[in-house]
């Protein structure tokens, strides 16, 4: 393997890691204060259609983030109803809401678009578009620091980006500030926030509400970003992914980061490297496909050490009178 080429897997590893990334930063808001999730995978699976039906239509790809994102924290908004307002089990929620998304979808996919439970192929405008950063043809002569400037840090969509920033804002905000400082406390005890006055309630609905958008631009990145449209269940299980990857970070941002990239390392072998040749035998290519999922379920069955939730996390908070 040249340079080139890990290069060029490395390109489609933040690719892939950017729709996980973004629904782990969504389940770590929502989790760090008290509100398990994992209805991440439909409020992603709504985003992804809502985004590519609306710029199909629209031909804006700009509505079609703003109609997904929306979708998102109109989900995040129902999941938080039955969670923290009417104090329902969050688990049985979380999987209402997939269900919800899974059959809604294709439902009206097929009604609008008459095409399987599809959209039509989005046009240029409909997408995304790589963004070529300052000086990177410049550079890209230069020995070593050239072709990964031109080739890895440059040439990827503005979601991208965003995603990566995510991650040293999340750190901030959870941190270094008192809203962060609060959230976390309402995971923790929120029996003492309510006492020194703080609302928990509001500071549950922010969350949930920061969870939705962070899903919504992951699922928007997926119909808009990395692939042009949207096709049933296109998730294919990045939510629960990007749960897997949130335990293996213990909920923490930078953590988080190197959990999702490595799983988008994993994909984008499957993806290159259809068999793999080891001498003695050769690897299929399913046995990469699962690679991803078989390690879900080795984080899950806590061989990565163990990793202890928020303390309040899936109980809803009765206020004592």
């Amino acid at each position: 393997m040249d340079f080139l080429t890990v290069l060029q897997v490395l390109d489609s590893t933040v690719r892939l890691a950017t729709p996980l990334l973004l629904a782990c930063l969504a389940g770590l808001f929502s989790e760090r204060s008290g509100i398990f999730d994992i209805g991440l995978e439909g409020k992603m699976l709504a985003a992804a259609f809502l985004s590519a039906a609306v710029a199909f239509t629209t031909g804006s790809v700009w509505l079609g983030l703003l109609a997904g994102t929306l979708a998102s924290i109109a989900l995040s908004a129902i999941h938080g109803l039955a969670s923290i307002t009417f104090r329902g089990n969050q688990l049985i929620s979380g999987v209402a809401i997939n269900f919800l998304a899974a059959g809604t979808t294709v439902v009206v996919a097929q009604s609008w678009f008459a095409q399987g439970g599809r959209t039509p192929s989005l046009p240029p405008e409909g997408r995304f578009q790589s963004i070529t950063l300052p000086f990177a043809e410049t550079l890209q002569g230069v020995p070593v620091f050239g072709p990964i400037y031109h080739e890895l840090i440059s040439g990827h969509s503005i979601l991208v980006y965003a995603g990566l920033l995510a991650v040293p804002l999340t750190w901030w905000v959870l941190f270094r500030t008192r809203f962060g400082l609060r959230l976390r406390a309402v995971g923790e005890a929120p029996e003492a926030v309510d006492t020194a006055g703080i609302s928990v309630v509001g500071l549950r609905f922010a969350a949930v509400a920061i969870a939705g958008l962070l899903c919504g631009l992951a699922g928007a990145y997926l119909a808009t970003g990395l692939q042009a449209g949207f096709v049933k269940d296109m998730t294919a299980g990045r939510g629960f992914i990007a749960l897997a990857a949130l335990i293996f970070a213990k909920w923490r941002p930078w953590h988080a980061l190197g959990a999702c990239l490595l799983f988008g390392f994993l994909q984008a072998i499957a993806l290159r490297y259809q068999n793999i040749d080891l001498g003695v035998f050769t690897l299929p290519v399913q046995v990469m496909d699962a690679a991803p999922y078989i390690l879900t379920v080795v984080i899950l069955a806590g061989f990565v050490g163990r990793a202890i939730p928020p303390r309040a996390g899936g109980e809803p908070y009765v206020k004592e009178r």
